[in-house]
């Protein structure tokens, strides 16, 4: 039987915020292993050469800081030799926990990684379709700061664009494709658009949510804030919370679902390699999942 919502909710808010002491020895011996995930990631879909400009979208949140975190970390053995840019959009409304906005731009500094920003306005425009506490446009938010993140790129001559989405986010959007679409596709790690003008990757496309917590614990980032409103009260949401309640019986099982996608896109000659074709990309709006 499936748990309250806003107990889970509540839950994981709790598992990133609790108290914990940072600890950079074990920060350390964390990134160690998951930069392993992340270089397979970068292997298999040929993410990043040499010479990139890789603009990274961070909101502030967990997933965005320990992707920028990795990819800095990172560059100091990867065979490529790339630039990194930190890009963050900022919104009238709130998009979930995150760090202020002043500690990103030290942390980034300290660094040497240049922090870049932008804003959007979308309040307005979803209460006008939604109203106050409406819900179901998270793809509306969404679309507007992969605009802005694409708009930075732009500008500052970045094409590749890496975007925070793990495996458990794409284990959901498999699920999602499956129950609402009648499809099994899921995100695709490497995304060309615009004919190969931009290329979303995201490199923490093999990392599980869990590590990402215990690592972002013990780095010590200095996250708060509340879920978004609307985002708890979407698909994703829900879709999120069922996977959740399935593991708890089956622990395998957001490894089974992206094998069976995995096994589906191979039995369609739908990946040659190492790229994606339509049976990892997802449906647009699902794609666009709120946050980054």
């Amino acid at each position: 039987m499936l748990r309250d919502p806003l107990t889970l909710c509540y839950d994981r808010l709790r598992m990133i915020e609790s108290p914990s002491p940072r600890s950079p020895t074990r920060a350390d011996r964390l990134a160690f292993f998951m930069l392993r995930s992340v270089n397979k990631a970068v292997r298999d879909h040929a993410m990043i050469a040499d010479g990139d400009r890789v603009l990274v979208a961070v909101s502030g949140g967990k997933d965005s800081l320990t992707l920028l975190d990795l990819l800095h970390r990172r560059q100091r053995t990867a065979p490529e030799r790339y630039d990194l840019i930190a890009g963050r959009v900022r919104s009238d409304l709130s998009c979930g926990p995150c760090v202020p906005e002043e500690w990103l731009q030290a942390w980034c500094a300290a660094r040497g990684i240049p922090f870049v920003s932008s804003a959007i306005h979308v309040a307005d425009a979803v209460s006008a379709v939604t109203g106050p506490n409406g819900a179901g446009v998270c793809h509306l938010c969404a679309r507007r700061r992969r605009k802005a993140i694409l708009e930075l790129a732009q500008e500052h001559s970045c094409g590749k664009v890496a975007l925070g989405h793990h495996a458990d986010d794409r284990a959901v959007t498999a699920l999602m494709n499956l129950l609402y679409n009648a499809r099994l596709e899921t995100m695709a790690p490497a995304l060309p658009l615009f004919g190969g003008l931009f290329t979303l990757i995201r490199p923490l496309a093999y990392v599980e949510e869990r590590d990402i917590v215990t690592y972002a614990r013990a780095s010590g980032y200095p996250i708060a804030g509340d879920p978004c409103p609307l985002g708890e009260r979407s698909r994703r949401s829900a879709t999120r919370l069922l996977l959740r309640e399935i593991e708890s019986e089956h622990p395998t099982a957001k490894r089974c679902i992206l094998s069976a996608v995995e096994r589906c896109a191979a039995s369609t000659g739908a990946v040659h390699g190492g790229q994606d074709s339509s049976r990892t990309r997802s449906h647009l709006e699902e794609d666009n999942c709120a946050g980054y």
